[in-house]
């Protein structure tokens, strides 16, 4: 293995496999993304995809944690230093490195062994597998404070009723119903986690360039530009930072 930003997103790739590495580890927030791991994220993909397309052969990228939850979401404590502009401008970024694992043309597993909530969450289901633990769940609590953020693609994953049953809910959701209403694709014991990893990165995705993208745009709705319109409409509504303090207050944070 190689490792790089071994403070808060550590790289590694397998010399044996395609397969990288991207570790979350912000530990001290639960890898509550940050304007710098966002940047961070986004810049390692782009490499990864660049390589890809160097070397005309599929890559596959997974997403761990140093932390025992997966990622806790938007770093809402820091957004109280900063001003409406700056927030919305975090938002925007995430929602471009949502979009990119969303796309392609890398292929993408998540390792779930924990929380993974809000932004989070979003981050989990963009890639295109989503391996968990029992220890594994998901909450989306964005509406909370008026932030529309990945709804349509949790409408693809789940269905429209499941859907609105998330949000309006607001609720935790545990590994077995989050497997059986799609947020997962595989809910393994922690001893067998490791192996299912090696065995999708095994997958023969040995696609032509191009390939990848073609089959997400043939099998998904291209709807970024109307997600990414929807998500700075619901920043831009006055009051962005009251609405997180008060968001913050209500969940004791």
């Amino acid at each position: 293995m190689t490792g790089g930003n071994a403070d808060i997103l550590s790289v590694g790739a397998n010399e044996d496999t395609d397969l990288e590495t991207f570790t979350l580890q912000r530990v001290e927030r639960a890898n509550a993304l940050n304007a710098e791991l966002v940047n961070r994220l986004t810049l390692c993909l782009d490499k990864l995809a660049e390589a890809q397309q160097a070397t005309r052969k599929q890559k596959l990228v997974q997403f761990r944690s140093a932390h025992r939850a997966f990622c806790a979401g938007f770093d809402l404590v820091e957004a109280q230093e900063q001003t409406e502009g700056d927030i919305l401008l975090r938002f925007v970024r995430i929602e471009t490195l949502l979009q990119k694992l969303r796309r392609g043309p890398v292929a993408s597993i998540a390792v779930i062994e924990g929380a993974a909530y809000g932004a989070g969450a979003d981050l989990a289901i963009a890639c295109v597998w989503r391996v968990g633990t029992p220890a594994a769940k998901f909450r989306f609590p964005g509406f909370g404070f008026g932030v529309a953020l990945g709804t349509r693609h949790l409408v693809e994953i789940v269905g429209t009723g499941k859907a609105r049953q998330i949000l309006f809910e607001n609720r935790v959701f545990e590994a077995q119903e989050a497997l059986e209403c799609g947020l997962l694709t595989h809910l393994v014991e922690p001893e067998d986690l490791e192996a299912t990893v090696e065995e999708l990165s095994l997958l023969p995705v040995t696609f032509p360039t191009g390939a990848a993208e073609r089959m997400v745009a043939l099998t998904g709705q291209d709807s970024g530009d109307a997600d990414l319109a929807d998500m700075v409409r619901s920043l831009a509504e006055p009051g962005l930072k009251d609405r997180i303090a008060h968001y913050l207050e209500a969940s004791g944070r």
